[in-house]
């Protein structure tokens, strides 16, 4: 399992034509002191690189490969669709079944704008927020990461939080930044602070309403309840980043498992079946201010893509008619992460370990993490070495510590099992 000759030479090959020879950051696999692999190809629980290596898949394309790969439905939902056109540029029919389809499975959606990536979905749904309250200023959580944007790439989590990297961005303007305020991500005060030293200037608080970008961490109770109300009381749009949650946690996403309506939602890749979708959505009176209805600008030739479609409708009408996907996913995830914890716990360590249903993370620090801080507490060197010997036991997890372990339908109990043990074999050695 260690042979990485062809993916060494194909690295070598692509640092000459692309920056850091991919396509993004984290996929460099700096972090963890090694090299990436080149993927040739995926199926079901498995993926596999281009020197012949197969490993047990734990990242499923950083989250939306629910089913697990390739699957079938999903398969044959595209490739019905190919003959017919890639692309258009146009309305199609297939857009409106979607935005059926995700206003139907999320209450507080009840009117959706398409777009291709996730990015774009918080860019705009920000935009959108402003654009309606006619204010300027933006809350976020430290840690939470909501794309590349501008005025969002602020103390960001996910591949910004390497060892050796800075939580800022280079070309992220002052101008820009002036109008992002950070709040604490599990601390109220923070928030209600925020408010009030910028009263009637805040236009919106994004969230992920499960962290998984400082790796995973979950809402103390109460806490997303608690936003909701400073929102209403404040005039201020509540945004979920559902762009990891939405579709895993649950059919209606984080806001329906805690029970929170935002007013605004941004949902990514799942909603595609793995392939490049994004979109947002929530409150009428909102969304009636984007064009061409309203003066909020925001459009894309790919946006609402027949072939992306065709996939996500194929993956979301599989997930309401097998509900039974997440009694499984959900029973891993605890099978997968208590089991580290007990391993961890007999080995004398007093790691932490946190997930939510069938996401979750492993932290080598004893601190307790429920916010950014605390999260980057993290022996990131141990957890290279523990990412290597993952690797080189078939074991495909996420190259950065600040990521999370993502479960899906295709994997077994006797999956969870073998990885459980190869974990604990890293701990005994």
């Amino acid at each position: 399992m260690n042979n990485r000759e062809k993916s060494a030479k194909l690295f070598e090959e692509a640092q000459k034509y692309i920056p850091g020879g991919v396509n993004s950051p984290v996929r460099a696999c700096g972090a963890v002191n090694d090299i990436p692999r080149f993927i040739t190809k995926a199926d079901g629980k498995y993926i596999y690189d281009a020197d012949g290596n197969r490993y047990t898949d734990y990242i499923g394309s950083w989250g939306p490969m629910i089913l697990g790969n390739n699957h079938p439905e999903i398969l044959k939902a595209v490739q019905q669709r190919i003959p017919l056109g890639l692309t258009y540029g146009a309305a199609t029919e297939i857009e409106t079944e979607m935005a059926k389809m995700l206003c139907r499975l999320v209450p507080s959606l009840e009117k959706v704008r398409m777009v291709t990536s996730g990015t774009e979905a918080t860019m705009s749904a920000i935009r959108a927020a402003r654009g309606y309250t006619g204010r300027d200023k933006v809350i976020k959580f430290e840690g939470c990461y909501h794309g590349h944007h501008d005025s969002l790439l602020v103390k960001a989590g996910s591949g910004l939080m390497q060892k050796g990297s800075k939580p800022d961005s280079a070309g992220v303007t002052e101008g820009t930044a002036k109008d992002t305020l950070l709040a604490v991500f599990n601390d109220i005060d923070s928030v209600e602070r925020l408010f009030e030293e910028n009263k009637n200037q805040v236009a919106a608080l994004i969230i992920e309403p499960v962290a998984a970008n400082m790796g995973v961490v979950a809402p103390e109770p109460g806490f997303l309840k608690e936003l909701r109300k400073i929102c209403t009381d404040e005039g201020a749009v509540l945004i979920f980043d559902e762009v990891i949650t939405g579709f895993r946690l649950a059919l209606g996403g984080a806001q329906s498992l805690y029970d929170v309506t935002a007013d605004l939602s941004t949902f990514g890749k799942i909603i595609g079946g793995g392939m490049p979708v994004g979109a947002y959505g929530g409150k009428k009176e909102i969304m009636d201010r984007v064009a061409p209805l309203g003066s909020v600008y925001q459009a894309g030739t790919l946006s609402g893509n027949p072939v992306a479609m065709a996939a996500g409708l194929a993956q979301l009408k599989y997930l309401k008619e097998h509900p039974e996907v997440y009694t499984h996913i959900n029973e891993l995830g605890d099978r997968l992460f208590n089991g580290i914890k007990e391993i961890t716990e007999v080995h004398g360590k007093k790691y932490t370990v946190n997930h939510v249903g069938s996401i979750g993370s492993l932290f080598f620090t004893d601190s307790k993490v429920s916010n950014f801080v605390q999260a980057k507490t993290s022996d990131l060197d141990k957890f290279a070495q523990y990412y290597r010997h993952m690797l080189s036991n078939g074991q495909y997890i996420a190259p950065a510590q600040f990521e999370a372990v993502f479960i899906s339908n295709a994997h077994k109990k006797e999956d969870i099992d073998e990885t459980l043990n190869v974990i604990e074999e890293f701990f005994r050695n």
